[in-house]
Order: C-alpha cells, then structure tokens, then sequence
C-alpha cells in the first residue's frame, strides 16, 4: 500500500503580501480641496475689486487706515487679504503635482516658462484694459499678482531641477529675512521732468519696492507701475511648490500634517506679532477700544506682504486645506466653489471686466459721473464728487456679479474636463 503523500509537498508557495499602507500617486484628477480652496479665495477676491469700482470711498482712503475706517469697511479689505498669498502659494503646489502626475523636469521647465511668459502678456493686455477701460499706449500696465506668478513661474522652472530641500531653503529664507530690507527705500520716479532711473533703481523698485513706477526706456516711453514687487513672492511659490509633495502621501497622515503646519504658522504669527520686533514695518498699538485694538494686531503690511503677513494668511489657510480634506458629504456649496477653482484664470480675467461693468452700469442708473471710470492712469485726478456707493451696494454688485460667471466658469471647467488640448492649459 503506497505511503499517503505528505500534504506540504504538493502545496504551492504563495507570494508574501505586504499590507502596509504605501505612498500613493496623485491621480490625473485634480485635487478637490485644493480647488475648493482657490475658488473659495477667488470669490473673496472680487469682492475686493468689486469695492474699487463701486464704493464711494475707494478713492478717498485706505480701508485698513484705522483713523478714517470702520469695522465693516475694515473686514470687507482684511478679509481678501488672503487671496493672493492662497493664489500664489497653490499655484507653486500645482506645479508639483503636474510633475508628479508624470511630466518630466524638463516638460514643467518648458511649461512654467511658456505660462509665465503668457502670464505677464495677460497682465499688460488683457487685465490692464479690464482695470481702466482705457488703451492708453502710454501705460503698459499695473504690475500685479498676476505679473508676479508670471515671473515666479519663469524662475520655479530652473528651481525645480535642485532637491527639493534646497528650493523649501531658499523659499523660506526669502519669506523670513525679506523684511530686514525695509527700511532701504529709493527715489523712483515723480513724473514727467523729473529724472528717470537708473536701470539699478529700476530693478530694485521691481524686486521689493510697490506703488512705484518707471518709464521702460526714458521719458516719454511707456511707464509701468508696480504694485506688486516680486520678493518674497517667488518664495511663496518656491514653498508651494515643495509643500505639493504633501499630496502624494495617503489623505490620513497628510492631514495630521496639514494641521501641524497650519497650526504652528499661526501660532508664530500670534507670538511674533505679540512682541512687535520682527516681521512686519508697521507695529501694532493700543487703540481706542478693544475691536481696534485687534484691528491693529491683525493689520499687517501687504505690500511687500511681511513675514507676519504671509503667516497670518497661509497658516489659517492650510488649517482649511486639512478642514476640506474631511470625508463630509459634497453639498452645491461645495460644488459651487470648487467651479471657480477649476478655472482661476479664466475666473480671474473676466471678473476685472464684470466689477468694472457692474459699476458703470450703476452710477449710470442713478446718474451719477461716469468719466473716471474711463481715466487713464497717467492723468488720474481725485475722482468727481458724488462717485460710489455704500458698503450695501457693493456687497449686492459682488453677489451679482459672482452669480453672473458661474454658469460661465461651469462651462469652462467642463470643457477642460471633456478636452485635452493643450492651449487649455494656459487658461
């Protein structure tokens, strides 16, 4: 009688499974959060342009001027303060995540040159004509966050071939050491007469000098005036563009980071703003009560934007990020706002001429002057009596005009959904 077979001998050998959690790829799908995100800030952001065009005091003072403001007024300004730090620094993260996705350094080179390129020709064109409804061959343009991604783009694309510590190193150091040049304020120029600058100052005003302006060659060229100068701008980017490495990691640890980061940021603005040594030009003072005295702690500088500028914006903002990653059901609030971050340039261009519009449109209506809406920068004068409307108006105009381009802007991000041509992408 034949021995029973052992039964190990005939089992065959199955290959060891390893069930730890691995790194995962981004998809070719975009980043919901993320686009929820930017569409959320390019809608508070019309409303800040929205009050250039409509309020009756836009032209008379700053918002953030605690001595002629009021709380509503205030809010209204500080409240977008967030957009472009948020534009700027996911504009760097979605550049990472086209390179994760499968394009080569040298693909993103070549894309982020291209964009920025076009970019900076929008700005000139498209947007300068957008803000002042005048074609002014004299005035090549406002030079602001669009110019600025245009040329943060340029230089990312030759910052992308170091590691990636060395790009977060310089992103960081330009954030943080930026305002140590502060007070090394130069003479621009004041107008035909008065001499032109030199190349040197030119550059200068360019990289860490706003509300300035120049003649490209000598007078009487065409002048530029710069609101936004590019430092520490291109270090926003820089980080951004590291931080997107965050999004090929499983949503779970990814979050507990994004509260650690969002958290510590803000917690350092609160204590370095506490102390009122470093990071921004302007301190913050007792004021008359206590609302304006918190006023005065959360109003930072802009322009450049401070240290304690970009972490009182991007802090709260990456806390967001870790909020919208929650597995919370997807309601039409959600979806609405996500529209808007599918297609932040296209949002971006027709918004100027949507507010623009909206306010001409209204002090038609209750014939009120409408000349200086047409006023071209280089003879601009205080604006007629009577100009503008109240805070109301200006809310209503915005939820008009934001209603106005969503079904636009749905179109638009289903087109780049269904379409993969590649001019969409500049767009």
């Amino acid at each position: 009688m034949a021995a029973t077979p052992e039964p190990h001998r005939y089992e065959i050998p199955l290959p060891a499974v390893d069930y730890s959690p691995k790194p995962t790829e981004p998809s070719r799908r975009r980043v919901d959060s993320i686009d929820l995100l930017r569409g959320i800030v390019m809608v508070i952001m019309m409303l800040d342009h929205t009050r250039d065009f409509v309020h009756n005091a836009a032209l008379a003072f700053d918002p953030t001027d605690l001595s002629r403001t009021n709380v509503a007024l205030f809010i209204t300004r500080w409240i977008t303060h967030f957009c472009a730090p948020v534009f700027v620094f996911l504009a760097g993260t979605g550049a990472y995540l086209q390179w994760a996705r499968g394009k080569s350094r040298k693909q993103l080179s070549w894309f982020l040159v291209t964009r920025g390129l076009w970019l900076i020709v929008l700005e000139i064109t498209v947007v300068k004509f957008g803000v002042t409804f005048n074609p002014d061959y004299r005035f090549v343009g406002f030079l602001q966050v669009i110019w600025v991604i245009g040329v943060s783009m340029i230089i990312l694309a030759g910052l992308i071939h170091l590691p990636r510590s060395v790009i977060a190193l310089f992103g960081l150091l330009m954030i943080a050491l930026h305002n140590l040049f502060d007070g090394a304020r130069i003479i621009g120029w004041r107008g035909p007469g008065s001499p032109v600058p030199s190349l040197g100052t030119k550059l200068l005003i360019l990289l860490h000098q706003p509300f300035d302006g120049f003649p490209v060659l000598n007078w009487p060229s065409p002048v530029v005036f710069v609101i936004y100068p590019l430092v520490p701008w291109i270090g926003v980017m820089a980080v951004g563009y590291v931080f997107g490495a965050l999004y090929r990691g499983h949503p779970q640890p990814r979050r507990r980071l994004l509260l650690i980061i969002g958290s510590l940021a803000t917690l350092l603005f609160v204590i370095l703003r506490a102390i009122n040594i470093y990071g921004d030009p302007n301190e913050w003072s007792s004021q008359k009560n206590i609302v304006y005295t918190v006023l005065s702690f959360v109003n930072t500088t802009k322009y450049p934007p401070s240290l304690l500028f970009l972490l009182m914006t991007l802090g709260p903002a990456i806390l967001a990020l870790a909020f919208f990653e929650s597995e919370a059901p997807r309601g039409w609030l959600r979806n609405f706002f996500v529209t808007f971050g599918r297609v932040p340039l296209f949002f971006y261009l027709l918004q100027w001429y949507t507010a623009h519009l909206i306010s001409l449109l209204l002090h038609f209506a209750f014939g009120k002057p409408t000349s200086f809406l047409f006023q071209a920068p280089l003879n601009f004068g205080p604006p007629p009596q009577g100009v503008g409307f109240n805070l109301g108006v200006v809310y209503l105009s915005w939820i008009a005009g934001v209603l106005l381009l969503y079904p636009l802007c749905k179109w638009f991000a289903g087109v780049k959904a269904r379409r993969k041509d590649w001019w969409l992408s500049y767009l």
